[in-house]
């Protein structure tokens, strides 16, 4: 089984054109070649690196990518070996993939890294399972939500270095302010605050909304907890809008249990243009169906004009551990690249951000099962069919929404490698080619 499905991704598009491979590789292209290696190397009996023909298959290689290819085969060979239980072989393919990566090296080795940590956790977890191991341990808990509220610097330094990011953002508010726009009040609801850029770029777009003035814009921020951080933020967005004296006030409804959360303490008001925003807002909710379900009927009984959600652009949700380390290892080997070319390697901020952020995203989507896996993204086909169900419609974004993603995107020395595709009625950004994001706009029936 895991050979098939690595079959099926790695040899669709395997560069066919010879004179290609000479070129600068992406990750998403040496991940494809190591599996091209893996389904070859099975049909070998020994693991020996001298045993490995490159020259044959590979020749216009670099050694490095040579090196980064074999890396990737070794890793996918650990995790068939962990899926047909064969631990030790597993772990020692492991060890093998410790001396090749590092947290510090180009993006293969640091994705390869942080893979290796989450595929040893993984290895503990089932030979515990099924009774091979009997030694206690820790359960590593990290919450994913905490960690974004408290470290400002090194998320704010990642959203000005990577263009998808802040193409995602500018683009996001461009759909909501096409259907809010010329609305002297304004009240947006924001299902995932944090440190408020969307806000900041809203205040922008609607201030300078050619021969309009808006009287006033409220937002109101709503969780599940951080509330003195979510304070900070509205403290921030009040100075911002003083600043450009624009009319604007911010609340903050914190519940419990999203359970709890009612249409009640909204403080709508009918004068009010009303949207919602939510910017990786709603994946955190994937493995509470019930809370999201209420979520969603409580949004639509507050019939908003319009509904803008970003989410991540990849199937991490699927039971099938093959599938979704397959699908994470291209995902996250995207971002990797990105900021590889977006950022300098002893960048602080990078280091920061891929060992608490991506490496523990990494670990809860490889290591995890169950109720305890707490990172779960779905694809845009998987949200269409989940909005349906509350008679939600989405709605083409305009061409202004997808030209405003793509300026935004230009002003950076590596925007050119971001790339936009229309799924349907929704823009998907991605990096080489791989999603990353993917943005739609929605209105209730």
């Amino acid at each position: 089984m895991f050979f098939f499905f690595v079959y099926c991704l790695c040899t669709s598009s395997i560069m066919e054109k010879p004179n290609e491979i000479y070129k600068k590789l992406s990750t998403d292209e040496v991940i494809r070649l190591g599996g091209e290696r893996f389904i070859q190397s099975r049909s070998s009996t020994s693991m020996s690196i001298s045993t490995h023909a490159y020259m044959d298959s590979f020749s216009g290689l670099s050694d490095q990518q040579l090196k980064d290819v074999q890396l990737i085969e070794i890793f996918l060979l650990s995790s068939e070996k962990l899926t047909q239980q064969q631990f030790e072989k597993s772990s020692t393919l492991l060890d093998w993939c410790d001396e090749l990566s590092s947290s510090l090296g180009n993006p293969i080795q640091r994705v390869v890294y942080y893979f290796s940590k989450a595929l040893r956790a993984k290895i503990d977890k089932e030979a515990r399972r099924i009774g091979l191991f009997t030694r206690p341990t820790m359960n590593h808990v990290f919450d994913m939500e905490g960690g974004i509220m408290s470290t400002t610097r090194s998320l704010i330094s990642i959203y000005q270095k990577l263009p998808f990011y802040q193409a995602g953002h500018f683009s996001g508010v461009a759909a909501l302010v096409d259907e809010l726009s010329r609305s002297k009040r304004v009240h947006v609801i924001d299902l995932s605050i944090r440190h408020g850029i969307q806000i900041l770029i809203l205040m922008q777009s609607l201030a300078s909304q050619h021969g309009f003035r808006i009287k006033h814009l409220k937002v109101t921020a709503v969780g599940t907890g951080f509330e003195e951080k979510i304070k900070q933020t509205g403290d921030r967005l009040k100075s911002f809008a003083e600043s450009m004296y624009l009319s604007f006030s911010f609340s903050i409804v914190i519940v419990e249990d999203m359970l709890d959360f009612n249409k009640d303490l909204l403080e709508l008001d009918p004068r009010e243009a009303l949207g919602v925003y939510s910017a990786y807002g709603l994946y955190s909710l994937i493995a509470q169906q019930d809370r999201l379900e209420s979520l969603m009927k409580v949004i639509k009984s507050t019939k908003p004009r319009v509904m803008v959600v970003c989410e991540v652009a990849a199937n991490l949700n699927s039971p099938n551990f093959v599938n979704r380390l397959t699908e994470a290892l291209f995902h996250f080997g995207a971002v990797f690249d990105a900021l590889e070319e977006c950022m300098d390697r002893e960048d602080e901020n990078r280091g920061v951000t891929e060992s608490m952020y991506l490496g523990e995203a990494i670990r809860s989507i490889v290591a995890t099962e169950g109720a305890e896996r707490a990172i779960r993204h779905v694809s845009i086909d998987v949200w269409r069919k989940f909005f349906a169900r509350f008679g939600m419609r989405e709605i083409g974004l305009s061409m202004s929404t997808l030209y405003q993603a793509k300026f935004v995107a230009g002003e950076f020395s590596c925007g050119s490698s971001c790339t936009f595709d229309m799924d349907g009625k929704s823009i998907v950004i991605g990096w080489k080619g791989t999603p990353i994001e993917c943005l739609s706009a929605w209105k209730f029936a």
